[in-house]
This record gives C-alpha cells, sequence and structure tokens, in this order.
C-alpha cells in the first residue's frame, strides 16, 4: 500500500479536505505532527489505527514506522498541519520512501496562511494595491537565500504572509522596515487560524511589536503585512458592465 501526506488543513477539523478525511478514516498508522496538527481530527481514525506522534521523533524513526507498515500492507498516513508543501519538511521524507521504492501520494490541505485570510475576512490581491502575494519566514535555524530576506522581499511592497516568526517580531519588522515598508504600514497577526480559540490583532509596523508583547503572541500565529489591510482600491474589472469576455459582452454607455 502507499504512503499518503495528507494536508490536516489550518486547524478546524471540518477545514481538512473529504480526501484526507477518507484516508484518515482508512489508515492503519496515522503519523501526525503532534505539536501542530488540531488532536481532534484524530477522532477520525478508526478503531484499532496505531497512532504516532511525531514531536518526540527523529526523521529516522518516522521512516522506520513508515517502511515497517508498507511491509506489512497496512495503509499509512502521515499527517501534517495546514498544506504540507509549505513548510512541511515532506521533502526529505519523500526522498527517503522513493530510495526504498515504496510509493507515497501528497494530498494538498488549506494552508494556514488561507485561514488568516478567511479570518480576517480580506483579499490578499486588491486591485490598484497588490496582485502579488510572497509567503515567507525569517531567518532562524533554518537559513534564508541572501535574496529571500525580509529586507530584499520587502522592496516589492507586496502583501506578505509570515510564517514562523512572531517570536521574532522585533526583527521581523526592522527587516521590513529597513527593505522598504513605511512605519504605517499596516499588519494583522492572526494566533491559531481556525482554531475555537483564534485571535486577531492588530498594528502598524510601529506598534504591532508592543501589541504582541501586550498580548503574550510568541508562536503558532501568521504575521500579515500590506497595504491590502487598510486602503481604497479598485474595483475588478472582471465585474465592471463596460468589460465583456467570454461570457458577458460589454455594456455601451455604462
Amino acid at each position: 500500500m502507499n504512503v499518503f501526506f495528507v494536508g490536516a488543513g489550518p486547524g478546524d477539523p471540518e477545514l481538512i479536505t473529504v480526501k484526507g478525511q477518507r484516508l484518515l478514516g482508512q489508515a492503519d498508522i496515522i503519523i501526525y505532527a503532534g505539536s501542530l496538527v488540531n488532536p481532534a481530527l484524530l477522532s477520525l481514525a478508526k478503531n484499532g489505527a496505531v497512532i504516532y506522534n511525531s514531536a518526540s521523533m527523529t526523521l529516522a524513526e518516522v521512516i522506520a514506522v513508515m517502511t515497517a507498515g508498507v511491509k506489512d500492507n497496512k495503509l499509512v498516513v502521515r499527517l501534517h498541519t495546514g498544506d504540507p508543501s509549505i513548510y512541511g519538511a515532506i521533502q526529505e521524507q519523500m526522498d527517503a520512501l522513493a530510495a526504498q521504492n515504496i510509493t507515497f501520494e501528497v494530498i494538498p490541505g488549506v494552508s494556514s496562511f488561507l485561514a488568516t485570510a478567511a479570518a480576517l475576512k480580506q483579499e490578499y490581491t486588491l486591485p490598484d494595491v497588490s496582485q502579488t502575494v510572497i509567503i515567507t519566514r525569517l531567518e532562524g535555524r533554518t537559513p534564508v537565500p541572501e535574496k529571500e530576506k525580509l529586507a530584499a522581499l520587502a522592496s516589492h511592497e507586496a502583501t506578505m504572509c509570515i510564517f514562523l516568526s512572531v517570536h521574532m517580531l522585533d526583527d521581523v519588522v526592522k527587516e521590513l522596515v529597513d527593505g522598504g515598508y513605511a512605519c504605517e504600514t499596516p499588519v494583522a497577526i492572526v494566533q491559531k487560524a481556525s482554531w475555537p480559540d483564534q485571535k486577531i490583532f492588530r498594528g502598524t509596523l510601529a506598534t504591532i511589536a508592543q501589541v504582541a508583547r501586550e498580548s503574550g503572541i510568541d508562536r503558532t500565529a501568521m504575521i500579515v503585512v500590506g497595504k491590502v489591510l487598510h486602503t481604497d482600491y479598485a474595483l475588478s474589472r472582471l465585474y465592471a458592465p463596460e468589460f465583456g469576455h467570454m461570457f458577458r459582452p460589454a455594456q455601451e454607455g455604462r
């Protein structure tokens, strides 16, 4: 049987995909990212499923469980938070399986940066404001290529969604301002987007670090930066009456 890498979604158990839910319910072995995945999702597991929390496991231990499961003809689900392709550390797992000729599939999930937009009731791509979304993180234990450092990316002044960095918020703000964002650029922090205890904090690059300190935000939070959070914008041309396309003729004189 295959190994399935399943995106668990951002936290709300109903935001896992239908396919992901089905596989989770069929799995004989589940290895889940215990520090991030909502444990409520484990209620979808069938009776008798063997469940491992990978928070205390090494890569070698995770691969050993997978390979043993495949050898015993078990269905193995590796449950990752959000979408596994973004900061999921799945490539090293897939490469290790491929080296042993073990087949696998990836089931995408709803990423936390999308759940964050939903929580904020915000579109990231507003006409005349920003048509680009940058998904990134501040350099920490994992290095960042020189051209991808926050200061370099900030020069675009696009909408930016910053993962895994709220505990270094002072450094985030400094790099963003050094790179080109104005101090009055609006910022939103969403902690545990889509979870029952979701919290939203707003400010500007000049104030957000103090807001975060006063609120005790230290992890599991997305930082969103950009003018889309508070500015005027143009209406979409797609729905303008004078704009025609293959499904609707232009309305003259409007």
